[in-house]
């Protein structure tokens, strides 16, 4: 029987939370955004599902949401 490699199965979602970030809008003082975003992690509760492809994770959040980051 060939040998898989569980690596994917050995990641958990707080492993793959952390290899993502979330790309949100900056807002002003008035709530209106600036053109700018920045980074801001995932946490673990809104990691629906998850892969590794590589060196690479993907990730769904609960809202649906597809990130990729660096393992």
């Amino acid at each position: 029987m060939p040998q898989q490699d569980n690596a994917a199965v050995d990641l958990t979602a707080a492993q793959a939370a952390k290899a993502v970030k979330r790309s949100v809008s900056i807002l002003d003082d008035k709530k209106k955004p600036t053109g700018k975003t920045k980074e801001v992690p995932v946490a673990e509760d809104e990691v629906l599902s998850w892969a590794k492809r590589g060196d690479r994770i993907v990730v769904v959040t609960t809202d649906g949401q597809k990130l990729e980051g660096g393992l």
